[in-house]
């Protein structure tokens, strides 16, 4: 049952992005570099905390995200959002002063809790770029998030902060940004 939800998982995972990174680069969209710069990052630290608190399988979607994540961020450096505040800016210092303590700090589970508040701040400057221009961003990637982090945590072999905390983050945040973004959309 757990090899059929990380399957599943995996597959929203390029449900969600490979649309996502197609509108990318036909300018459809304008991915935030900062946001998705942090992104990979927490990806990143994300995925690997998984593993060595034995997240099992149900990993692997993190995994498969991390890859689309990073690809995303290298194109955004090209097709992404220009319009860079220099609050964006702060929110981007932040979060990379956020990962001090990673750095010092051996344990997965206060790295998963730094880079999940880091993501957090990661998401308000895509959230911004939405709010202004709402058909600068596409739903389908975070509604395929949201299912994909409930898929995830099901699929998980073991059960504490390291590998939990980052879905259940996910799902709150990406179902604001789904909303938002078809919110907004339907006013303007």
């Amino acid at each position: 049952m757990k090899e059929m939800m990380v399957f599943i998982a995996v597959m929203l995972a390029i449900i969600g992005n490979v649309p996502y990174l197609r509108d990318v680069i036909t300018n459809k969209i304008q991915p935030h570099p900062y946001t998705w710069l942090v992104w990979s990052i927490v990806s990143a630290v994300t995925f690997f905390g998984q593993v060595v608190k034995g997240g099992g399988m149900g990993s692997i979607p993190t995994g498969v995200a991390e890859a689309f994540t990073i690809i995303i961020f290298l194109f955004s450096l090209r097709y992404g959002f220009r319009d860079i505040e220099k609050r964006d800016t702060y929110f981007l210092i932040a979060a990379l002063l956020g990962l001090i303590p990673w750095a010092l700090t051996s344990d997965p589970t206060l790295s998963v809790v730094t880079v999940v508040s880091i993501d957090i701040v990661a998401f308000i400057p895509t959230l911004r770029k939405a709010w202004h221009r709402p058909k600068s961003e596409t739903f389908t990637v975070y509604a395929m998030n949201v299912l994909r982090h409930i898929l995830t945590l099901f699929s998980l072999d073991a059960y504490n902060i390291a590998t939990t905390l980052h879905s259940i983050t996910m799902i709150v945040t990406n179902s604001v940004m789904t909303l938002f973004i078809v919110g907004r959309k339907r006013k303007g």
